[in-house]
């Protein structure tokens, strides 16, 4: 078996909810919406091992590809970078190898026979790491679990060392609990003291960062997609202060690169012309864990669409196998009127029965500092959005 559910739901929810909000996860219930799931799923070690060593692979060959893709504009282009960070790129080092991103995350699926498929990377401004590196350790703490996700704290504080920001920052800092408390939890697991703003209270002046008491502001994390330099008001602005190095980010701005939804349509087109870039053992690594991606509709069905830079489900259409639309993200922001579309071969995902109905579970793995290092149990619908729920993934075995 690869996944088991295991767990029923306390009668005293509330006390339990309670609990989490102290530890720092404070929208396990949001009114009414029951988000966190109070049971967990645990995935048989094998497959978790191989799990691991595919994110691994990955993260490397999605890091090799970002280089190549460094300083070739056609190939901005095509992956939809917004021109307003052209030059940034070009002029900016990438960082050294694996971490051209620090924090990121990739979605799988994970069959119930074991295939591993990646689904997408997030290696901007991945969300779920306070459900990963507090609660799921406190649930697997519960039923004697073993969990990979107690590493995360510490990664993240080795590669603040290294970056050093002074601030964090959200749009509504103080005011959406999600972002905000991964903020707090990113700081706080830094170990580093630091303030946290609202993005919306910061402004750049002759290319300098200032906060809303105009002191300066030399290096960030801002949980604030980069793609959206191209649409906001102040974009240019901003990245003209990341370009000019007036003001260093994490992630630092190549992670758009990988971030890009094309980057997988670009290796899958040199790994299919059977490209000496790649070795034998990426290629090996491709075929078996990528899905064929494209950057046209080249498929007759089963096949998904979705924006370069979609995020949480939205722009995701599914469709069946006459190629007829079978379901579509209501939820998300459509990006796909904004960024280009990448058209991938369709993997479903695994269904779990919980206590409150059968859900598809959605694996993630995080990678920080260039490392995987934990689990994010996502159970939802056909598409993962933002109605999915939160439950804890853990590992069979000692």
């Amino acid at each position: 078996m690869i996944f088991q559910v295991i767990g029923k739901p306390h009668p005293d929810r509330a006390s339990r909810v309670e609990e989490l909000r102290k530890l720092g996860f404070a929208w396990a219930d949001l009114g009414e919406e029951r988000y966190w799931v109070d049971q967990a799923v645990v995935m048989n070690r094998a497959v978790y091992e191989e799990l691991m060593d595919a994110a691994a692979g990955l993260w490397q060959i999605f890091d090799k590809t970002a280089r190549f893709v460094c300083g070739r504009r056609d190939l901005y282009a095509l992956l939809s970078v917004p021109e307003v960070l052209w030059d940034g790129l070009d002029l900016l080092e990438p960082g050294p190898p694996g971490r051209i991103s620090r924090y990121a995350r990739f979605d799988f699926s994970v069959s119930a026979e074991g295939g591993i498929r990646m689904l997408e990377l997030n290696a901007d401004t991945p969300t779920g790491y306070v459900e990963a590196s507090v609660a799921t350790p406190w649930m697997c703490g519960q039923y004697g679990i073993w969990t990979p996700n107690v590493r995360m704290a510490e990664l993240v504080r080795d590669a603040w060392e290294e970056e050093q920001p002074e601030y964090a920052a959200c749009v509504a800092y103080g005011e959406h609990l999600e972002d905000s408390g991964t903020v707090d939890m990113l700081v706080r697991h830094s170990g580093r003291a630091m303030r946290c703003v609202d993005c919306l209270d910061l402004w750049v002046d002759e290319g300098v960062l200032r906060d809303g008491e105009d002191r300066p502001i030399s290096s960030l994390f801002a949980l604030y997609p980069k793609e959206w330099m191209g649409v906001d008001e102040g974009g240019p602005a901003l990245a003209y202060a990341i370009e000019s190095r007036r003001l260093k980010i994490l992630n630092p701005l190549h992670a758009i690169l990988l971030q890009s939804k094309g980057l997988q349509a670009v290796i899958w087109g040199l790994h299919e012309l059977g490209s000496a870039f790649y070795s034998r053992q990426e290629h090996e690594c491709i075929e078996k864990y990528m899905l064929p991606t494209y950057n046209s509709p080249v498929f007759e069905g089963n096949y998904v669409s979705k924006s370069m830079f979609g995020r949480e489900g939205g722009s995701v259409r599914m469709y069946d196998a006459r190629g007829e639309l079978d379901v579509a993200d209501q939820d998300g922001f459509d990006t796909s009127t904004l960024f280009s579309e990448v058209y991938q071969e369709r993997a479903e995902l695994p269904r779990i029965a919980l206590h409150s109905g059968e859900f598809h579970l959605l694996t993630g793995v995080f990678v920080i500092n260039g490392t995987p290092c934990g689990l994010l149990g996502r159970a939802g619908g056909l598409i993962t959005g933002n109605a999915s729920h939160f439950i804890a993934m853990g590992v069979s075995g000692a």
